[in-house]
């Protein structure tokens, strides 16, 4: 049987997998790109060819316009394809519309590269789908013990209790513009919640292509055709950084909330100016990174983009083989989406 490395190697471009002639979301321009979704630290411009689900196709050609690639290559959940010397197949990570694990065999060998994945249930995306493997490359954005954010419709039930509580304000929801902000829309339309939604224009085009992909977001509606009154007792969902800019002034004394794991950190909020932290997120908390873990299967953890560290130890205690891969490029897709889109 072939090792691990010698299928996946980490590279200063990602993880490159040399029998297959392909890199997984590379993070400077190749030849062959596999792209696990289209979030920005992820998904980027500029690669010869590029395979991925239809959806995340589509989100980069919104984001990127037409050229974004050479040439692209829509892949199906569940579809197998022979490159070169690999057998690869994509299937549901659970994180935002088209998100995909990448399972990669070959010599014998399973891996799955997990991409970004949650492993609760969301109304905007297929759900994470357990994928057994020999290897599993796993994210750890929130990979310490003191993150666990199991309860997001209490968060969204809390923040309908302050709508209702100050009818005469607006309220300011800080969601990332692909995933989080439909996905909040959507939870809210779940709990009851019938009024306009307003959102920032930056997250129009993505909000609309959910809802041509048939998430039911219910009435939305851009802020800037609205006057100041119109916005009080009303949610408006907009980029994190929206909040802070001359943008946030034309809302009716506005309450801040954001809706992020970060949101566990009592001190990240404060450091926001955020008054209503919602516990909302779209990666695995820890207690969902170490379950996943576990029912893989695989012997071998390779860890990356997060707290590498604190899962590599976990993984070693329960006997797994495990090694973070330190490769620079990936962080908070959040931040590096927000600023691109203000």
């Amino acid at each position: 049987m072939m090792r691990p490395e010698d299928i996946l190697v980490p590279t200063p471009s990602g993880v490159c997998c040399k029998p297959g002639g392909f890199h997984i979301d590379p993070t400077r321009p190749v030849d062959k790109a596999l792209i696990t979704h289209g979030h920005s630290d992820h998904a980027r411009a500029g690669h010869g060819k590029v395979l991925a689900t239809q959806e995340t196709l589509d989100i980069m050609r919104l984001r990127y316009g037409d050229g974004f690639a050479g040439s692209v290559q829509a892949v199906s959940y569940g579809e197998t394809l022979k490159l070169d010397g690999a057998r690869v197949s994509f299937h549901p990570a659970g994180h935002v519309l088209g998100s995909a694990q990448i399972r990669v065999e070959c010599g014998g060998l399973r891996v799955v590269a997990s991409g970004d994945y949650k492993d609760v249930v969301d109304p905007t995306c297929a759900p994470f789908e357990l994928v057994p493997c020999d290897v599993f490359i796993t994210e750890a954005t929130f990979g310490l013990p003191v993150f666990r954010h199991h309860d997001a419709d209490g968060e969204i039930a809390k923040l309908l209790r302050s709508v209702a509580l100050f009818p005469e304000r607006a309220h300011l929801v800080g969601a990332y513009t692909l995933g989080k902000a439909q996905r909040v829309m959507a939870m809210l339309r779940a709990a009851g919640h019938d009024k306009p939604i307003y959102i920032h224009g930056a997250a129009e085009a993505i909000t609309r292509y959910y809802q041509s992909r048939g998430i039911e977001l219910g009435q939305v509606e851009l802020v800037r055709g609205a006057n100041k009154a119109d916005l009080a007792g009303h949610i408006t969902v907009c980029p994190p950084s929206a909040m802070s800019d001359l943008w946030s002034r034309r809302f009716p004394d506005p309450v801040a909330a954001f809706a992020s794991g970060w949101m566990r950190v009592r001190a990240r909020a404060r450091q926001r100016g955020v008054t209503l932290p919602l516990v909302i997120s779209d990666h695995a908390d820890w207690d969902g990174l170490t379950a996943t873990i576990a029912a893989t299967g695989a012997s071998e953890i390779w860890v990356t983009h997060g707290q590498e560290d604190a899962l590599v130890h976990w993984c070693q205690t329960k006997g797994l083989k495990a090694r973070p891969l330190d490769i620079a490029g990936y962080g908070d897709e959040d931040e590096a989406d927000s600023e691109a889109e203000t």
